[in-house]
């Protein structure tokens, strides 16, 4: 879904550039009917009192829509001067379209005002594929498997699923399965009765139960026993759960969401009964090495989030800094990205303002990464007979990703 942004420059040649930059980050447009979703404000050297006027006023009218403040000449006098107006984020030209994107997501995002999928932030097709599949998952009743790598957002995902679909006025309740050993999980999954074990001095409900009406959200299911598979399966076939210690069966209506990291249809360690019974509705989340066009934008949402947290107000990573964070492989995926990027605003510099950089110790291990990168393009190249297209997406990359970067390298096919 594309995004409304107004911008507002007495400038013309920035008003001019701002349009064409918001017009390439693809995810927002410079329509002029409805109520704008952000506004982008731009300057020189420092705002002009009428454009800024204008921009408060539509703000306040149009339920506290954010301002973003992009200026061609950035100063500490203007950051200040731009946090003292109320604005959400400041970015400096030069700026790229990834960069625009990821800041106006990230003020939109925490305004609050965009659908629930943009929560799942992301440029690439591959995520877009990814929101427009939640959301016809979500208008079925079907049971969700979820796969993905570690740290891909499949938790996030499963709370999209059920805030969009019919049972999101009731409980969401969700178990990690790797924590549960098979001594509780009948307890946590079903409930007990009284006097069911030592201890249980009331009966009390379990997570099916809690769940009535809703969905069940068993996290990392492919690491449950064979006994708990069994459990979990026969719930699923009959629609009916047992407490621990006795007691009639009782009916019950959720919907299941499983997720998991391994692959379950070639795990001999899962029940194939049970994988056909989750397999119904598939979602799959691609790793963040597979759509880098991600990480910048990914990157400045969390800037965005940790300037508030910290009380910071950084307006962009430095260039040495968005090089590192594009060339990273990043094994541990968003989760690893959030954490990096809030470890940058332990010691972010003076009061966290202008640019930021990225802390010592993960300059050193992404540039050791780095390093590795220059391996991995000469052995795609070697393996397609240095056919560029197919060494492209071998890499995962674009073909300009490609030749940018075998430029930076120096890499060039001796005759």
């Amino acid at each position: 879904m594309s995004l409304t942004v107004l911008v507002i420059s007495e400038d013309r040649d920035l008003h001019e550039i701002l349009l064409r930059l918001l017009a390439m980050t693809g995810i927002a447009n410079a329509d002029s009917e409805g109520s704008p979703a952000a506004i982008l404000l731009g300057c020189r050297k420092q705002i002009a009192k009428n454009d800024l006027a204008a921009a408060q006023a539509l703000a306040r009218n149009g339920h506290r829509i954010p301002i973003i403040l992009v200026t061609s000449h950035g100063s500490e006098n203007l950051a200040v001067e731009a946090l003292r107006a109320g604005i959400a984020n400041y970015l400096r030209l030069p700026l790229a379209a990834a960069q625009l994107s990821g800041a106006i997501e990230s003020v939109v995002h925490a305004k609050g005002a965009r659908t629930s999928t943009d929560r799942i932030f992301g440029v690439s097709l591959a995520i877009q594929s990814v929101k427009t599949h939640i959301q016809r998952i979500a208008s079925c009743s079907s049971n969700v498997l979820i796969t993905g790598e570690t740290g891909t957002g499949k938790e996030l995902a499963a709370d999209l699923v059920h805030r969009q679909s019919s049972r999101a006025a009731k409980p969401l309740i969700a178990l990690n399965c790797a924590a549960i050993p098979d001594s509780l999980l009948e307890s946590e999954l079903f409930g007990f009765e009284r006097g069911a074990f030592t201890g249980a001095h009331a009966a009390q409900d379990g997570k099916f139960k809690l769940a009535a009406g809703g969905t069940v959200f068993l996290d990392e299911i492919g690491d449950l026993s064979p006994y708990a598979q069994a459990k979990v399966l026969r719930t699923i076939e009959t629609g009916e759960i047992q407490r621990l210690g006795g007691g009639l069966p009782q009916r019950i209506d959720v919907r299941v969401i499983a997720a998991t990291n391994k692959n379950l249809e070639t795990d001999p360690n899962f029940r194939r009964d049970l994988y056909f019974r989750l397999n119904v509705a598939r979602i799959h989340l691609p790793s963040l090495r597979e759509r880098k066009e991600d990480i910048l934008p990914l990157a400045n949402s969390f800037r965005a989030e940790f300037n508030a947290a910290f009380g910071c107000s950084s307006t962009a990573f430095t260039a040495t800094a968005q090089e590192l964070l594009l060339a990273h492989e990043w094994p541990g995926n968003i989760r690893e990205l959030r954490n990096i990027v809030e470890a940058a605003f332990i010691d972010p510099g003076p009061n966290g303002a202008g640019e930021i950089d990225l802390p010592d110790p993960f300059q050193k291990a992404l540039q050791s990464s780095k390093g590795g990168e220059l391996e991995r393009i000469l052995l795609a190249l070697s393996r397609t007979h240095w056919n560029r297209s197919r060494a492209a997406e071998e890499l995962h990359w674009s073909r300009m990703t490609l030749y940018r970067k075998m430029a930076r390298y120096k890499i060039t096919q001796l005759s």
